[in-house]
């Protein structure tokens, strides 16, 4: 390999040279988790982290934990998970998915998050690297690559072996680079997590309005400030339409799928590319723009959604779809985030055999619903919180973007 090959495109002006080609298993210290008892679990001391605590970025806070008594802490002190390690699993789901991902690296930047679990190993700074520099590099492309390539398994369950991950090549700088390149890319992330932060409080102001809303401990004046009428208690049927109009003649070929994340989406980005919709599309239901759409068996998890940038598609013959009258679609946009809405569809789907909810079922859910001009009001409101939560958004992706241009250009 020439020395041009291994020089970063993007690099701090006092430093040069070439950096050198090694295996991680040669740079950094590791240990592999132990396979506690659960015999030896108890309600509450020091928490033993497993493959399933793992997220995104760091440790889950709100997941069901286990633990060991305090008492026996000092027994275990070699799985300590400390601050600057890197905590990587070697059995999880596939490496495209984000959370518990075989292989992913998690950075830990706090003291005493754990005990290490067996299925996961933990890289330790050592005298040739800077653990945050390690880090960066096993986010790159060429390591996923890397993941994909030596995984086992399905992609439910996939797993690799500690030799295989730590033959993974790296290229490595002199130790000052490495700090001065770990200290740039932890203010960018310092910057997405502020801005993550931010996005969540704002998520939680929302919810915490909407609650005061929907219980009418908020209530909204007309222009001239007068009161609205008292809210009027209904089933949700008197404010909807089924609707079951076939795409007969094949007019419509845009089929698409409710996520519980991001709403409509196509077929390809809701099954990765593969075809699952049969070659005579007859069967499916239209959806127009403006109208919506859900899966009845997956409804308990937020599959619902109102159609926004489409002018018109086709949806599986499984859905329901239908259009609001005499409703304020951002006010219902709202009102089926509800904490009444969520428990209303759990108690819908228990009932059923497949947990599933039809169209009768959702509209005899009984509300209570203000006028029209109220629920023009709530909605102007919340869309000002949600423009806001999106602005956030729009900055965190621009954040998460930059910070992955430098990781492609700022190493080798």
């Amino acid at each position: 390999m020439s020395e041009a090959v291994n020089i970063p495109q993007l690099r701090f002006p006092e430093f040069n040279g070439a950096w050198e080609e090694k295996k991680l298993g040669e740079v950094v210290r590791y240990t592999k988790g132990f396979a506690f008892k659960s015999n030896d679990y108890v309600d509450s001391g020091v928490r033993i982290i497993r493959v399933s605590d793992l997220g995104a970025e760091s440790i889950k806070k709100d997941n069901k934990s286990i633990y060991l008594s305090s008492e026996n802490e000092h027994l275990y002190d070699k799985w300590k998970i400390r601050k600057n390690n890197i905590v990587i699993t070697t059995v999880g789901s596939n490496p495209d998915l984000i959370e518990s991902a075989v292989g992913r690296g998690i950075f830990i930047i706090n003291d005493n998050e754990g005990l290490l679990n067996q299925n996961m190993l933990k890289l330790e700074n050592s005298t040739q690297v800077n653990n945050k520099f390690v880090h960066c590099f096993i986010n790159s492309p060429k390591y996923i690559h890397h993941i994909k390539a030596i995984k086992r398994g399905n992609a439910n369950q996939a797993n690799i072996t500690v030799k295989e991950l730590l033959d993974f090549k790296l290229s490595i700088t002199t130790k000052p680079e490495q700090q001065k390149i770990a200290a740039f890319l932890n203010a960018v992330d310092t910057k997405i997590e502020q801005l993550s932060k931010k996005q969540e409080l704002l998520g939680e102001y929302k919810k915490g309005l909407m609650q005061q809303i929907f219980s009418q401990v908020i209530r909204f004046k007309a222009d001239d400030g007068s009161e609205f009428p008292d809210w009027e208690e209904r089933v949700l049927g008197d404010y909807l339409a089924h609707k079951s109009k076939k795409n007969k003649n094949n007019e419509v070929d845009l089929v698409l799928s409710v996520s519980n994340k991001k709403g409509f989406i196509t077929q390809d980005e809701q099954f990765d590319g593969y075809q699952v919709a049969s070659k005579d599309l007859t069967n499916y239901k239209i959806v127009e723009k403006g109208e919506y759409a859900y899966n009845p068996s997956r409804i308990n998890v937020g599959s619902i959604a109102r159609l926004k940038n489409n002018t018109i598609g086709i949806v599986s013959p499984m859905y329901v779809v239908f259009k609001l009258k005499n409703l304020d679609s951002i006010f219902f946009d709202n009102l089926y985030q509800t904490h009444l809405f969520k428990h209303l569809i759990k108690v819908g789907c228990s009932g059923s055999v497949r947990d599933s909810l039809n169209f009768n079922d959702m509209a005899d859910f009984v509300f209570s619903f203000p006028s029209l001009e109220e629920q023009a009001k709530i909605a102007n409101f919340l869309s000002s919180i949600d423009s806001k939560i999106e602005q956030v958004g729009k900055q965190l992706d621009e954040s998460k973007q930059f910070k992955k241009a430098l990781l492609q250009q700022m190493f080798v």
